[in-house]
């Protein structure tokens, strides 16, 4: 780390060049750091994560294809693919089960990890995360020599898709829906240029599909790094035919376009008291312990009608089992210490859109939110999550006046891990810190976003 704390002035001149599009947060003189048990369970996590992905591919195409899913036992679970492929094109859904992208994981994993009470709480698994270039820079930045070159990593993993070419041509392709990410995204692209790596940022619209490759003008791309979102496929318009290429080898994609990979819902199949066994035959006795205490309960929210007598496994009100999820619209404040959120493939799914926290919801409102969740399925699919209370934690930052002070807050840390080989190495985590009175923590004008010291 930095052998002082950084000045005002310092960071201000650093942050001339702007990493998000229109963004901009409050600034601290440290980096951000954790006790080492926490960085242990930390590298942990990556790995867990990455075979987590292995299993629910596993646990998709099983279900797609109604085959069983046990070694020894006949379980079938064709509604898990149903749930997963809900509200989406069939041309998407068959490019994300073929032969071309099997294997296929993300070369990013970023889970969102809030810091609460007991320890981190996985609320999410982000396979097309932000953040990328801005937490390298601002390793760089706070961190010095100690930084973990997340740009010569990130590429490695990029290129080891080709592991054929000696210098692959790789385009970031950053959507209108991602505009705010592009400034990072060139900030990165600039760094490996000036390593002599063909790395280039592009628009969608920039790109050629044609029968011996995908094209950036004359250049054919290796590898594109996909920055847009699969529901935004009406505005990619190249999408379907990128897939075409894919499938017919000429070129590689990540994250893969498989819309299963990126639910949320995933974390309540997960949970799913029906597929326990699979979880505990497919996950290492390590990841599935690690998992089961860092990913809070979280159910799909599915609005069909129960048979007469039949229960949900889910929360309870009053002390009594639910028979329908609209039975959550009276809890008590104490009971909806639990968040609705879009699974994905819909426009609110990120950035914290869709959140709704239910204990900072009016009775009404609530109600409200959980009719409004059940009505709208499939599109989108929604997902009720355990809400685990974010500790409170201090850390220094600079006031209006350009004095240190000591800021309480909430922390969301983002880790990034890239792999390859299978393997999820960490190689850089970005910190979030929000006021405590915000109980949805993400980027925001009074936050702070820091580097975590890895």
């Amino acid at each position: 780390m930095s052998a002082e704390p950084l000045s005002l002035s310092a960071l201000q001149v650093a942050l001339e060049r702007p990493l998000f599009a229109e963004k901009s947060w409050r600034l601290s003189p440290e980096p951000w750091t954790l006790p080492e048990k926490a960085l242990e369970e930390l590298r942990s996590i990556g790995q867990a994560c990455l075979v987590f992905h292995q299993a629910l591919e596993r646990l998709y195409l099983k279900s797609r294809a109604d085959e069983r899913i046990l070694r020894n036992g006949e379980l079938r679970v064709p509604w898990v693919a149903k749930y997963l492929d809900e509200g989406k094109p069939s041309w998407l859904l068959e490019h994300g089960a073929s032969k071309a992208v099997k294997g296929h994981f993300p070369v990013v994993l970023r889970p969102d990890l809030m810091a609460a009470a007991d320890g981190f709480a996985l609320v999410e698994m982000d396979a097309v995360p932000g953040g990328i270039g801005l937490t390298a820079f601002l390793e760089e930045l706070y961190l010095g020599g100690k930084s973990n070159g997340m740009p010569g990593a990130f590429h490695a993993s990029l290129s080891a898709l080709v592991p054929d070419k000696a210098n692959a041509s790789i385009a970031l392709v950053v959507s209108d829906e991602a505009a705010t990410y592009r400034p990072e995204m060139e900030w990165v692209a600039d760094v490996l240029q000036e390593q002599g790596r063909k790395v280039t940022v592009a628009h969608p619209d920039d790109l050629k599909v044609r029968s011996d490759g995908v094209f950036l003008g004359d250049e054919k791309q290796d590898v594109l790094y996909r920055f847009w979102e699969l529901f935004d496929h009406e505005e990619v318009r190249l999408m379907r035919e990128i897939a075409q290429a894919v499938e017919e080898g000429v070129v590689k994609v990540t994250p893969p376009m498989r819309a299963f990979q990126e639910e949320k819902s995933a974390l309540g199949l997960f949970w799913h008291h029906r597929l326990e066994e699979f979880w505990r035959e497919n996950l290492s006795k390590h990841a599935w312990k690690l998992l089961r205490r860092v990913i809070p309960r979280t159910w799909i929210l599915d609005p069909k009608e129960l048979p007469p007598g039949a229960v949900l496994d889910g929360p309870e009100v009053g002390g009594k089992r639910l028979t329908s999820w609209r039975d959550l619209a009276s809890a008590t404040k104490k009971e909806r210490e639990l968040v609705i959120k879009a699974s994905g493939f819909h426009e609110t799914a990120w950035g914290a859109r869709s959140v709704v926290i239910g204990s900072d919801e009016s009775s009404e409102d609530w109600g409200n939110s959980m009719g409004h969740a059940l009505d709208a399925f499939p599109k989108p699919v929604q997902v009720l999550q355990e809400y685990r209370k974010p500790a409170r934690l201090q850390h220094p930052v600079y006031d209006d006046a350009g004095e240190t002070m000591s800021m309480e807050g909430r922390l969301r840390l983002s880790p990034y891990y890239f792999t390859s080989n299978g393997q999820a190495e960490l190689c850089g985590a970005l910190a979030t810190f929000c006021p405590a009175d915000k109980k949805i923590i993400h980027g925001m004008q009074d936050g702070v976003l820091l580097p975590c010291g890895i």
